[in-house]
């Protein structure tokens, strides 16, 4: 049976043994920086569902549904006193800010390493119970061996991975100091309000388009459902401090080849195309060589690393913190890609570099011309 024979999952509890109770858990204060990202909504609403308080920091204007729900500050964490002016009266922060691979250098390195110290020292300061910080199994780099733990030796690619890295090694500086600091190293991770890199694919397979994958796509290549990722930033929030006072990856625990898992989305989309395998060698030069002349919306860590396999182990966060993922990559992919096509009209004719816009694809609409035929 094809997925698209199956109902989908639309609501996770991310967790089988229920290792928190919702309802024992006391009313906190959180604050999400980056809370008008794709992330930053997603943990809202589960913060919500569960009858906490919301205050977001970031950049952009929260302009969601739930905005008369949040108490919203436009600021910048690299600021200090925008964030000291959120924190207040917060027992929680949640870490979500970045600047993407997309951005300039210079604005990853100042938003993802002088921003993240500047959210710990004020959280230090204002004396919150836990800075809970979502890095990225990008801090792996392009590894020689899966699946990958979290003390497997840290080499991020490009200014992202080496800022992602960098951050983690201010969060340890802060745990030494006696700071409760969860880290969570989230795979590549989709959803409802997730556009970016995955609104490529979904716009091809939209529109009745085969489409490209480098190498055989016979690799593994592990995601993540956003509401299995809000399920474990809850868990380091709620459990016991020094239970969650560590580093954990998070990822799907079921998924089979990149080939397959993507095409499980073609076959929802119901125009009968499939995925079409490129050699890998003379692909990944070519977007090289495209990337440097900025014709191309994917960058180093995303092409260098998707003929290969790349997928971590679960086992701690299922362990330590009695997580358990309850969505594949296939039934992601799909929930994602239904939130896509529901809501195309609002994002049609946007592009940017974040999350919650589509990524302009560039030469590669040459490239869907070429692929989507016959």
């Amino acid at each position: 049976m094809s997925i698209s024979d199956q109902s989908v999952p639309t609501q996770s509890t991310g967790t089988k043994d229920k290792t928190v109770d919702d309802k024992a858990v006391a009313t906190k204060t959180f604050l999400l920086t980056g809370g008008a990202g794709f992330l930053g909504i997603n943990m809202t609403r589960y913060l919500l569902a569960r009858g906490h308080k919301v205050v977001s920091l970031d950049i952009a204007d929260f302009d969601y549904p739930e905005r008369g729900q949040v108490t919203i500050h436009i600021g910048d964490i690299r600021n200090r006193a925008d964030v000291d002016r959120a924190i207040q009266g917060v027992d929680m922060v949640i870490h979500t800010a970045a600047a993407l691979p997309l951005y300039k250098a210079e604005d990853i390195y100042s938003t993802d390493i002088d921003g993240i110290r500047t959210v710990l020292q004020a959280s230090q300061d204002a004396g919150v119970e836990r800075m809970i910080h979502i890095s990225s199994t990008a801090v792996y780099g392009i590894p020689d061996h899966h699946p990958l733990l979290e003390n497997d030796r840290l080499d991020g690619v490009g200014p992202y991975g080496e800022a992602k890295v960098k951050a983690e090694e201010i969060c340890a500086d802060f745990r030494a100091e006696g700071m409760c600091v969860p880290v969570i190293r989230p795979k590549s991770f989709i959803g409802p309000e997730r556009l970016g890199v995955f609104a490529l694919f979904y716009d091809w397979a939209k529109d009745g388009k085969n489409f490209p994958m480098l190498g055989s796509g016979n690799n593994r290549y592990q995601l993540l459902d956003v509401a299995d990722l809000c399920a474990a930033i809850y868990l380091a929030a709620t459990l016991e401090r020094d239970r969650v006072n560590d580093v954990f990856n998070i990822g799907a625990e079921n998924f089979t080849t990149m080939k397959e898992d993507y095409q499980a989305v073609l076959d929802y989309a119901g125009h009968g195309k499939r995925i079409i395998p490129l050699p890998a060698a003379p692909a990944i030069w070519t977007l090289r060589v495209l990337e440097a002349m900025h014709l191309s919306p994917l960058y180093k860590w995303v092409y260098e690393t998707a003929s290969t396999d790349s997928f971590v182990s679960i086992d701690k966060a299922k362990q330590v913190l009695g997580w358990q993922p309850v969505y594949s990559n296939k039934e992601a992919l799909v929930r994602n890609y239904i939130w896509y096509i529901e809501h195309l009209h609002e994002f049609e004719n946007k592009s940017g570099v974040s999350h919650r816009v589509p990524w302009s694809q560039g030469i590669l609409k040459l490239a869907k011309v070429v692929f989507g035929w016959p």
